[in-house]
């Protein structure tokens, strides 16, 4: 058994896997997380899976884990093996999609990660952590902003009001702009969905490639999906378990892969 293990910003998430196989999965609010099962031993972080609930002792016993974090914020976790996100995610994507030759593009709740795969093999990546605008994080503060739910911003992709802030900050100023001159919800929703498209084609042109593997939480909104569709011409793939690939790429490299 493996066990993979994904410290992200918002979300820790949890990976079994036998071999190839994905046993289960889990997520926790990373704070509430640590606060209930983790502690700083000197310089090392100590979770403490078994009261989690999230494996079993029998799992536990004998697993190779392995752990990746946000960022520059990754902790070294007591007895496991910590591995950089890059390498996470990419080893992910390849088992998920079984592909070769792909772009990543892994757009989480702080982050956005693009990385060139060829062969199998890492060969070029570009990382945007500094600013939120091309994350989760802005999709929220905008669904916020139009007080609909993620789920109904997500399902909106044509006819998109134009938005031209590039600052998550000056957005909202923006969009409450564009409220006050009536733009139908449809279309603001559409909106903001392209404007984090645009914010990722320039990281996106610097690794030419036939299909875009897209991960992290923000795979699940659909309207995103299509005008990445739309803005490059080619096809994007979402693996069935796109918010946890980072610990399913943590969970496969203890397989030695």
């Amino acid at each position: 058994m493996q066990i993979g293990i994904d410290l992200g910003s918002r979300k820790a998430k949890f990976a079994l896997l036998d071999g190839e196989r994905i046993v289960r999965l889990a997520d926790h609010d990373t704070v509430t997380f640590y606060k209930r099962y983790g502690r700083l031993a000197g310089d090392e972080l100590e979770l403490d899976l078994a009261a989690s609930g999230i494996f079993t002792p029998d799992e536990l016993a004998g697993a190779a884990v392995v752990v990746t974090g946000y960022g520059r914020n990754t902790l070294a976790l007591r007895g496991a093996r910590v591995i950089s996100e890059i390498r996470a995610h990419v080893a992910g994507a390849l088992l998920q999609t079984g592909l070769r030759d792909f772009t990543l593009l892994d757009m989480g709740g702080q982050d956005t990660k693009v990385a060139l795969v060829r062969g199998g093999k890492l060969a070029d990546f570009v990382m945007n952590d500094k600013c939120a605008a091309s994350s989760g994080r802005y999709l929220e503060n905008m669904a916020a902003i139009l007080e609909l739910s993620l789920d109904e911003l997500s399902s909106h992709w044509e006819d998109p009001v134009k938005l031209d802030a590039t600052c998550g900050i000056f957005g909202e100023s923006e969009l409450i702009g564009q409220i006050l001159r009536g733009h139908p919800v449809e279309r603001l929703c559409a909106g903001v969905n392209q404007t984090l498209v645009k914010r990722v084609m320039p990281m996106l042109k610097r690794f030419a490639s036939e299909t875009i593997v897209l991960t992290g939480g923000v795979a699940r909104n659909q309207g995103v999906v299509r005008l990445l569709e739309g803005e490059t011409g080619l096809a994007v793939i979402v693996p069935e378990h796109p918010q946890h690939n980072g610990a399913i790429g943590c969970a496969f490299t203890g397989t030695g892969s």
